[in-house]
């Protein structure tokens, strides 16, 4: 059976390319029915930071990242990986210096694998790798000693990681070999780069995906972008070399969580770094605001402590409100500004007098029966007539410089709500 673990280090809180990373071993695990384990790597007890275990744990539920048994913590093995190091330091492959014990690496060995990502060879010598330490003076193994074990005591056959541990691989690769077990396959993802090609970072707007959450980014949002950084069923070079496409015949882009299992294969995962694209994020996040059923419910969670809101998701305009705004929604976020009656500035005197004159214009050709056709056909004849742009029509009519459409709202309040609007100072 496959079986992918997925190991942070609780040194800090995950951004958006630490839960990929997560994200692709749960797609592969799924994908082959296999087992998706979770394991805490805290050996580094100095640099754990409050917190941020209960956030990576927060994240992979949120995100419906389900994990096999029970979840493994290093720091409670420790006993395990004195063994192991004991039967090293008694093999003369490794020696104590200072108190730790350190791996001599050979000089006449080669170190070489096939990586699964590209399906490419990699090569180093054991001549250009240095020593390293597996047992720290206080008695705690480093990551190089306790991934090793931890992998072939847990029969892990995928590790899927960030390519930046290409460069330690021979030395998992040597301490495999000491301990005549068999190595499983490595498959090393793509790092996330920033617009500027650098690694992406906080400057970029990476943030955890907890974050993205408050902010009102959905989770079916979330694990279609993530599972686009660096995959793509749709491209020319697809392992069964077919193309997806969606209903208007452009490349699929929009994928369930259903749809991301079926169709994941680690032979499709790009070899070119990935750009982060905040915008192409918020572009999907309003698609799936658009295509779930229980917006309704996402909203009433969303703004659970904002009683303003509340109140007019539960009145009995609340549906037309959701349906209104949901159109011009990027984020859960958008909606009580796009649904707030208040105005976002006064008026000038110029806009004052146009106005008056929008009013007197609009009670002359609609009387007193404001229809959504007649009435979209005056304010565009006002806006041709009088050289007004149609933004400052809207601006006067509802008193916000965006927010939900003309016609939306007359079918929500009625001309009153434009007649207010249009007399007030």
């Amino acid at each position: 059976m496959i079986k992918v673990r997925f190991a942070p280090s609780p040194t800090g809180i995950p951004h958006i390319g630490n839960t990929r990373t997560a994200f692709f071993n749960y797609l592969f695990a799924k994908a082959n029915k296999g087992e998706f384990i979770l394991r805490i790597e805290d050996t580094d007890q100095k640099r754990i930071v409050k917190g941020a275990e209960k956030a990576i744990l927060e994240i992979l539920e949120w995100l419906g990242i389900e994990h096999s048994g029970e979840i493994l913590h290093q720091s409670e093995r420790l006993e395990i990986y004195k063994k192991y190091s004991d039967e090293l330091l008694s093999k003369n492959i490794a020696y104590e210096k200072d108190g730790a014990v350190f791996i001599k690496m050979p000089n006449d060995t080669t170190f070489e694998w096939n990586d699964l990502v590209g399906n490419k060879k990699i090569k180093f010598e054991g001549k250009d790798q240095e020593d390293f330490v597996i047992l720290k003076t206080d008695g705690f193994p480093t990551y190089h000693l306790a991934n090793v074990v931890d992998d072939h005591l847990m029969d892990i056959t995928h590790v899927i990681r960030g390519e930046e541990w290409i460069s330690s691989t021979p030395k998992h690769l040597y301490l495999y070999k000491s301990f005549s077990w068999d190595a499983p396959y490595f498959a090393h993802l793509p790092v996330i780069l920033g617009p500027d090609k650098s690694k992406l970072s906080k400057r970029h707007g990476a943030q955890s995906i907890l974050d993205y959450r408050d902010k009102g980014y959905l989770k079916e949002a979330l694990l279609n972008y993530m599972a686009m950084l660096g995959w793509n069923p749709g491209a020319d070079k697809r392992s069964d070399g077919a193309r997806l496409l969606d209903k208007r015949g452009r490349e699929k882009e929009i994928f369930s969580i259903n749809e991301l299992i079926e169709l994941f294969s680690i032979k499709d995962v790009n070899t070119a770094n990935p750009i982060f694209d905040v915008k192409k994020l918020e572009w999907l996040n309003g698609i799936w605001i658009r295509n779930i059923k229980d917006l309704d419910k996402r909203l009433l969670d969303f703004y659970k402590d904002d009683e303003e809101v509340l109140k007019l998701i539960n009145s009995s305009k609340g549906k037309l409100f959701i349906e209104a705004a949901s159109s011009r929604m990027r984020t859960l976020s958008d909606f009580k500004s796009l649904v707030s009656t208040q105005n976002s500035r006064a008026k000038t005197k110029e806009e004052k007098e146009i106005a008056e004159k929008l009013f007197q214009y609009l009670s002359k050709k609609l009387g007193n029966d404001w229809k959504d056709e007649e009435l979209l056909l005056e304010i565009k004849n006002f806006s041709k007539e009088n050289n007004v742009p149609f933004r400052i029509i809207f601006f006067l009519m509802t008193g916000k410089e965006h927010g939900i459409g003309i016609l939306e709202l007359n079918g929500i309040y009625g001309k009153d709500f434009f007649i207010n609007n249009l007399k007030n100072e």
